[in-house]
């Protein structure tokens, strides 16, 4: 019987708060729409374009993930606030109190950045790419992008040649690609395999597809910290397991010593894969579906934005 009351205390105050939440908020709705006028409009529009052109400069490093997880801070906050949960609130309390130190330590070298790209006109440019509603990556573009890989990757399998490919994906690699060289240039099998010809000065490190063009050369790779790894595998397949398990890229590896393909995905690998095995795990993970053609502009507006 004890228990049964205590469980409807708990339940009555839960009600109590989810009514005084909704009340509340209901009624700030009510004052700003009363005080709302063209300038808060402006004025929304001026941070919302802020924050966008911030997003899209600092998403190629890794602080992306770092803001993701202050997100979850944020929002575990609200709900141990909303709950009730005293001593919860208390901790979180005090990591928000100094939010802005935290920020300042964690994103010192991103903030420097900010500023630099701004000052060379990128924010300029993010701009202009809101008002692109294209499509991120065109489908004939990346199905020729994935046979030229296949293709250089069969050639250099025949020829023993070794060759370390990662495909990024949502986690952005803009760390990696600093490490190496910026290439931009259209997907062919002669530039795939001049890339990681033996006495290429880029041949030794990962080349990095982006957008369905080759967009980075020569970068270097985590390597993977699980020992359990075979010891026959060597510093190409430790460092494609190392950035899968880092992020959602997907690695292929050209074996020097045997010639065997292989694939790393979110830190497993799967060798000895033909041609064809190739292809289609790329095909499935890339290729966008042809019904995307049609698609409204506000859907290809929010593709371009996620890009």
């Amino acid at each position: 019987m004890p228990f049964e009351i205590i469980d409807l205390a708990l339940k009555f105050r839960y009600i109590r708060n989810l009514g005084n939440s909704i009340s509340d908020f209901f009624s700030q709705v009510k004052g700003l729409l009363g005080t709302f006028g063209f300038i808060d409009v402006i004025d929304i529009l001026f941070v919302a374009v802020i924050i966008y052109m911030v997003i899209r400069i600092i998403r190629d490093t890794r602080a992306m993930q770092l803001i993701k997880g202050l997100l979850f801070l944020l929002l575990l906050y609200l709900v141990v606030n909303f709950l009730g949960m005293d001593a919860s609130s208390y901790i979180m309390k005090g990591i928000f109190s100094n939010i802005l130190i935290i920020v300042v330590i964690l994103f010192g070298p991103e903030i420097r950045n900010i500023l630099e790209a701004m000052g060379k006109g990128a924010a300029r440019s993010n701009l202009i790419a809101i008002l692109d509603s294209g499509v991120a990556v065109e489908l004939n573009e990346m199905k020729k992008t994935i046979d030229a890989v296949c293709k250089a990757c069969t050639d250099m399998s025949d020829s023993k040649t070794g060759a370390l490919i990662v495909f990024e994906k949502e986690t952005m690699l803009g760390d990696i690609i600093a490490s190496g060289t910026i290439i931009q240039a259209t997907a062919t099998k002669e530039l795939i395999e001049n890339i990681f010809f033996p006495k290429s000065p880029l041949h030794d490190g990962a080349m990095i597809i982006r957008s369905g063009k080759v967009y980075a050369a020569g970068c270097i790779l985590p390597l993977t910290s699980n020992n359990n790894i075979s010891s026959s595998l060597g510093t190409r397949h430790r460092a494609a397991i190392g950035v899968s398990q880092q992020s959602d890229a997907i690695v292929v590896v050209v074996s020097e010593e045997t010639g065997n393909i292989s694939v790393a995905i979110g830190g497993n690998l799967k060798t000895g894969l033909s041609t064809g095995d190739l292809r289609d795990i790329l095909a499935n993970d890339f290729l966008i579906d042809p019904s995307m053609a049609n698609e409204s502009a506000i859907k290809k507006f929010v593709r371009r934005m996620k890009r």
